[in-house]
């Protein structure tokens, strides 16, 4: 119900909208709609270090107090980079977008919570390197590139590759994340069809989305026969009509739009002398979690990652990436791997009675056994060792399986500072994160809160980031009545009614994690 009210609210808006003179200065990038905020665990720099390690690839996880440099490539808003930062006062990060809209937006944020560790640079990627403003930008120890792949220009790309090669510090990881081929195949006519109807049919970016994505569903309801016969056009199609409209329009609207097949991302990378080692998605680390068993004898066949890759691509529908590099990957010992793993802390983020002992793989959903249900229903009592947690649990002995399975399930973190005390500035975000909450509708993108203990943000949807924002200010729980009300201006009666039992499902379950994790006050 909220849902439908939520996209009822962001059509009136985008109906209301008023048409700006576009100067076409983005080069057929999307410039005149901001894009959505957002936070997303795989660039962390504790995930993606996880991400080698369970690669056999030595990155070491941050130290406590190392003095970590991160570099955001697109960094939108830099709501990420900002809780990056928040969590991790020793670090310095930079953070760089072509848009100034968005560079403006984070500099606000970041001088409205006091987040000093950080710096925003409004710069072209295709002509950076080798700047006088790229020279003053610090070597990077993990850098990330969000989706950013997909939607520039090939000499953008080319600058992109120059860049890495400048700044990323031997040894330093480097995340890319993209739309992907083989299986987004099936939507190259249907991006395309949606781009040239829209030019024809309006001036703002967002109208033309509208107009584009209307003429595709006009064109499926006559047969249309490429539509027809494409499953991911149909599924788009439909989703679509829920999705931010931000999202949307920089998705299909920008003129240089293009899946990748890895092989080729990774032929790039290498002018910066990048080797790919990993995936972010945990799980794809194991295929016989993802193939099936004559899958997996194909897949075995290769030694080459790149084609153990287009095989695992052609068997799964991995419509979106998240490649992992090193500059200069280093290989660990036999057994030494495991060693690592049995020394990760994990803290839980979930309570006990959200446990959830299925896994989503490619063949539908999968029960885990019962020696690591019991490990997982114990990891849900709170901060414990990889090493700890198997001990207690003879039948289990594979401390790489049980990481990724805890962590892709977000059921448990790596903490890189347990018991530490929230640093003031994480505070001070996370209360401004929640401020700007005002309405469950016209909410879009992954949300988070900055946490010292995980040295990363916690993935918290808007109403948690309303809650703790709320308990920063000094409120209690048992104001509840009130948070509803103030919530559910815009909703009629069922709609409040279905808010008013989230935010008690979510006072009684998530505020005891935000409290053990010391985002919230005792």
């Amino acid at each position: 119900m909220i849902a439908d009210q939520t996209k009822q609210r962001e059509q009136e808006g985008r109906n209301e909208a008023v048409s700006t003179t576009n100067t076409n200065w983005g080069g057929g990038y999307v410039t005149d709609i901001e894009y959505i905020e957002g936070f997303y665990a795989q660039q962390s720099p504790t995930h993606l270090s996880l991400s080698c390690l369970l690669r056999g690839v030595t990155v070491p996880m941050p130290g406590p107090d190392d003095p970590v440099s991160y570099l955001e490539l697109g960094c939108g808003h830099g709501v990420g980079a900002l809780i990056l930062a928040a969590s991790n006062p020793a670090w310095r990060v930079t953070a760089i977008d072509y848009n100034p809209a968005h560079i403006a937006s984070a500099r606000a944020m970041a001088a409205a919570a006091g987040v000093g560790n950080i710096s925003f640079l409004e710069a072209d990627l295709g002509s950076l390197a080798g700047s006088a403003a790229a020279r003053a930008v610090p070597e990077a120890d993990f850098t990330s590139l969000h989706g950013v792949w997909t939607w520039v220009a090939p000499e953008v790309r080319q600058g992109i590759v120059r860049l890495l090669a400048e700044k990323v510090r031997p040894g330093g990881v480097v995340h890319v994340s993209y739309n992907a081929l083989p299986a987004w195949q099936g939507m190259l006519g249907m991006q395309r069809l949606i781009l040239e109807a829209g030019r024809r049919g309006g001036w703002r970016s967002d109208a033309r989305t509208a107009a584009g994505l209307g003429f595709a569903r006009e064109l499926n309801e006559a047969g249309a026969h490429y539509l027809q016969t494409s499953p991911l056009a149909q599924h788009l199609l439909t989703a679509t009509k829920d999705q931010a409209a931000e999202y949307v329009t920089h998705e299909y609207m920008n003129e240089h739009w293009a899946p990748a097949f890895h092989a080729d991302v990774a032929a790039a990378m290498a002018g910066a002398k990048l080797d790919w080692v990993s995936t972010a998605s945990l799980l794809e680390s194991f295929p016989q979690l993802m193939l099936t068993e004559p899958q997996r004898e194909l897949y075995e066949r290769h030694d080459d990652p790149a084609m153990r890759e287009l095989v695992m691509d052609t068997c799964v529908q991995r419509q979106f990436r998240h490649d992992v590099y090193v500059r200069g990957a280093r290989r660990m010992l036999a057994g030494e791997r495991d060693t690592h793993l049995s020394a990760l802390s994990v803290t839980p983020i979930v309570a006990p009675s959200e446990m959830d002992t299925s896994l989503s793989v490619p063949a539908g959903k999968a029960e885990m056994g019962p020696g690591l249900q019991w490990i997982i229903a114990d990891a849900l009592q709170g901060p414990a060792t990889i090493g700890e947690l198997l001990s207690r649990q003879p039948g289990v002995s594979n401390p790489a399986e049980l990481t990724a399975i805890l962590v892709s399930t977000g059921q448990a973190q790596p903490v890189l500072r347990p018991a530490a005390e929230q640093a003031p500035a994480a505070s001070r975000l996370n209360r401004l994160l929640g401020g700007r909450v005002r309405s469950m509708l016209g909410q879009s993108g992954a949300a988070g809160l900055a946490s010292s203990q995980l040295g990363t943000g916690l993935v918290a949807p808007r109403l948690i980031q309303f809650i703790a924002g709320r308990l920063l200010a000094g409120e209690r729980e048992d104001n509840s009545a009130h948070w509803t009300a103030e919530l559910s201006r815009d909703l009629d009666d069922t709609a409040r009614e279905e808010l008013a039992t989230l935010i008690r499902t979510a006072i009684e379950r998530r505020v005891p994690v935000l409290r053990r994790l010391g985002i919230v006050p005792p």
